[in-house]
């Protein structure tokens, strides 16, 4: 992965076709889904144009939205699952204390007391909240619920976030099993 799409952030993905003039149902994964309209041209995830919203209005999870040079059901439908991606810098600065979940990815992940667990590898929203995959440095990854209690304290400019996994309690061989 390139610098140029390191620098993509996901910000939609493109549904079912609406109507039959060509409009899409877009879900947003911006604070404010009217947001989207805003961006002169949506990305695709290796950083090339996807497509341009001509106008777009609110819609439950997401917008209704005319997209430019889509102008029927079959060609909106061609569109469906597209995942849509802005350039980081055309979002405006988190405030202090604040960050973008994509600032997580590429953090070091480590207990209170300095213990390495890895590295986040990626934040996913299964429809539960925000997990974080977590890559230790030899073994399959894990996952880690994106909450105060599992995750107390995010450093970005130390490029690291303190974790509390869950206690993970082996099963005993033994029960269950009669005598």
């Amino acid at each position: 992965m390139g610098d140029e799409t390191r620098n993509l952030i996901f910000v939609a993905q493109v549904g079912a076709a609406h109507g039959v003039r060509g409009e899409v149902k877009v879900t947003t994964f911006t604070a404010d889904p009217m947001a989207l309209a805003r961006y002169k041209t949506l990305l695709r995830q290796d950083g090339s144009p996807a497509l341009a919203i001509a106008s777009a209005r609110p819609a439950k999870g997401g917008i209704v939205a005319r997209l430019k040079g889509v102008d029927d059901r079959n060609a909106a439908e061609a569109l469906r699952g597209l995942k849509l991606y802005i350039h980081r810098d055309s979002l405006p600065p988190p405030e202090e204390d604040e960050f973008y979940l994509a600032d997580l990815i590429g953090l070091a992940v480590e207990t209170a007391a300095g213990e390495p667990l890895g590295v986040v590898k990626t934040v996913q929203d299964f429809g539960a909240g925000d997990l974080l995959e977590i890559q230790p440095r030899a073994g399959a990854s894990w996952w880690l619920p994106f909450t105060r209690e599992a995750v107390p304290d995010v450093r970005i400019a130390e490029g690291k976030l303190i974790a509390e996994p869950p206690t993970v309690i082996e099963a005993d061989p033994n029960e269950g099993r009669e005598e």
